[in-house]
């Protein structure tokens, strides 16, 4: 399984945040149309996110549902074929929910820096610090936690848990 720490946090001013992230970005944005649909599991999350290229990803993750920067494990499946998959998924799994979004990806170091535009919900930033094989989940907080601060992010912002349970409580 792969790691990385991650933070995820509410966007107050959209324009200001992709303003400071575009000046740090090693990379210029990628912008990604993806569409996840979550499955009920015994543990963890499953979810088979679909790209606009036609192209899908089966991505199965575990990670507490904190507002602090926390370690996700995670594994991932890339495959061609995202209507056989989730016929085959629907099948034997019960459909918990789809998340839809627009992303814009952007690069600084070995972290990933999402702005989020979720339907339903509204604008969001993640930060993804990938850890390597030998690096601790502290070493990951501590490289999180000074990206979140250079952003701009206040504690108040953070959110727990996923798209999809944030879904769920607006819905219910």
């Amino acid at each position: 399984m792969a790691r990385n720490v991650e933070v995820k946090a509410r966007v107050r001013d959209t324009c200001a945040f992709r303003r400071r992230v575009e000046s740090m970005s090693d990379t210029t944005v990628e912008v990604l149309e993806q569409r996840d649909t979550f499955f009920v599991v015994p543990r963890g999350r499953l979810k088979l996110r679909v790209l606009a290229s036609g192209d899908c990803e089966l991505i199965c993750y575990e990670r507490p549902d904190d507002a602090r920067a926390k370690l996700s494990e995670y594994f991932v499946v890339r495959a061609s074929e995202p209507e056989a998959f989730l016929e085959l998924l629907s099948a034997v799994l019960e459909v918990r929910g789809v998340v839809a979004k627009r992303r814009f990806l952007y690069r600084i170091g070995r972290t990933r820096v999402h702005l989020d535009e979720v339907e339903g919900l509204g604008t969001f930033m993640e930060l993804e610090v990938v850890l390597d094989e030998n690096e601790s989940a502290e070493e990951g907080r501590a490289v999180a936690e000074r990206l979140s601060a250079e952003l701009g992010i206040e504690d108040e912002d953070r959110v727990s848990g996923a798209y999809i349970d944030l879904l769920e409580r607006v819905r219910s």
